[in-house]
């Protein structure tokens, strides 16, 4: 394991880590009682192991635009990836980091005292200045921030298993497997990893790697301290959540659980720690997230617009949005994931599988049954239109288009070779009379 694999993983590490991967972990933890391991599998299986291989698949097949391009067609693909990064990278994931930031850290120890419209001008004004060069932000975030949110992570864990809070008993919950799958689905990481495939091949090159299997060879090792990392600590939070079972009310909410967690742990000072941790946690994914957005419109716009540009429209929108609150936020961010995330997920997956699928039609296919499968399923979450869809395989689960999204990717990879096969039958006499 070389340096640079070293920094661009604990880098990768801090903006996958944002404030939803700190509470869902506790929360899954309690209500699996003496079968967490087994949510915990679950969780990073579908948070953990599909977005940090997502990020080794997208650059091994082309890079973080072109991935998903050469799979979808250049419309399609430029939809998708935009409305995806456009969505975790300004519309949502940000106004939310500063929000929760707000909330957790700012507001329980100062009140009304600070608003929210300073705190999000101070917490933008730091994100714009620590992005402002793109190839500078993996070296700060993975050599400065994400130390500082590791140790901060870790003196919570070791307090909660030097004196666990109480017995971990049974489990609450008939369903421990489905929701360790439905929390790793919520955290909506596999979203981000456009950007930050973005993020990591401009460090990569900027260290001095210029081919292509040197430069996998890092993304490779990063990837793998990111997953090992982020299982690591989702373990120790899952951990915590188990022994706290006993001694909090079960109808806390995910963010007042570690909160509780922490304050009978280490009083006011965990809840500090806290703090701290949930600030910087939202900081790194910031900065993370608004920097690959703004290299993603410069690489698009062909350098018409240009990254600083970009950056100062990304955090002014950013700020904006997040003086809505928090609540707004999640309640307007909840359909528009619903619909982009099934897609993009879709595709990400079948790109680890690019070499062994011969068409492009199973990725259109499975692509597309995906997004009529969402737009269903979310019309009926906002109206109730749609009641059949609710005897779905999954819909329990918020899987309800993952059949559709295989029918559409096997009627498509049928279509191609139907199509395929007619093209190069019809190629093959033209390329027979130009020889002759």
């Amino acid at each position: 394991m070389n340096k640079d694999a070293l920094i661009v993983g604990l880098a990768l590490f801090a903006m996958f880590f944002g404030a939803g991967n700190l509470i869902f972990p506790p929360y899954l933890g309690m209500e699996s009682g003496d079968l967490w391991p087994v949510g915990l599998v679950c969780f990073v299986f579908f948070d953990v192991v599909v977005s940090c291989v997502g990020v080794f698949a997208i650059n091994k097949a082309g890079g973080s635009i072109l991935a998903i391009q050469n799979a979808l067609g250049k419309k399609a693909g430029l939809a998708l990836n935009t409305a995806a990064i456009f969505c975790v990278g300004m519309l949502i994931a940000p106004p939310r980091c500063a929000a929760t930031t707000f909330e957790m850290g700012i507001a329980p120890w100062f009140g009304d005292a600070i608003g929210l419209l300073p705190f999000s001008v101070a917490f933008f004004a730091v994100v714009l200045l620590l992005t402002m060069r793109s190839t500078r932000i993996i070296d700060v975030v993975g050599k400065v921030l994400t130390p500082l949110l590791v140790a901060g992570i870790v003196v919570m864990v070791i307090a909660g298993i030097a004196c666990p809070l109480g017995p971990v008993g049974a489990p609450e919950t008939d369903t421990v497997v489905a929701d360790g799958v439905l929390a790793g689905y919520q955290t909506m990481d596999i979203l981000a990893v456009v950007g930050f495939s973005i993020l990591v091949q401009e460090s990569v090159r900027a260290a001095g790697y210029r081919d292509k299997r040197s430069q996998m060879s890092v993304t490779a090792r990063a990837s793998l301290v990111a997953c090992v990392l982020l299982a690591i600590i989702y373990g120790g939070l899952t951990y915590l959540g188990a022994t706290s079972a006993s001694v909090v009310p079960h109808n806390v909410s995910q963010a007042e659980l570690i909160t509780m967690i922490v304050w009978k742990l280490m009083g006011e000072a965990g809840v500090a720690v806290l703090g701290v941790v949930v600030g910087l946690a939202c900081l790194t994914t910031a900065i993370g997230l608004c920097g690959a957005t703004a290299d993603y419109v410069e690489r698009i716009t062909m350098r018409r617009v240009s990254y600083r540009a970009a950056l100062i429209a990304m955090v002014v929108i950013s700020l904006l949005i997040c003086n809505l609150g928090l609540t707004n936020i999640i309640a307007l961010a909840s359909p528009v994931l619903s619909v982009i995330c099934p897609p993009f997920m879709t595709t990400v997956v079948l790109l680890l599988f690019r070499d062994r699928i011969r068409s492009t039609w199973a990725f259109k296919g499975a692509a597309a049954a995906a997004v009529a499968a969402s737009l269903v399923l979310t019309l009926h979450e906002l109206s109730g239109a749609f009641a059949f869809v609710e005897a779905a395989p999954l819909y329990a689960y918020g899987f309800a288009w993952l059949l559709p999204s295989a029918i559409g990717g096997v009627v498509g990879a049928l279509l191609g070779r139907r199509f395929d096969s007619a093209a190069s039958g019809v190629s093959a006499p033209k390329i027979e009379q130009v020889h002759n």
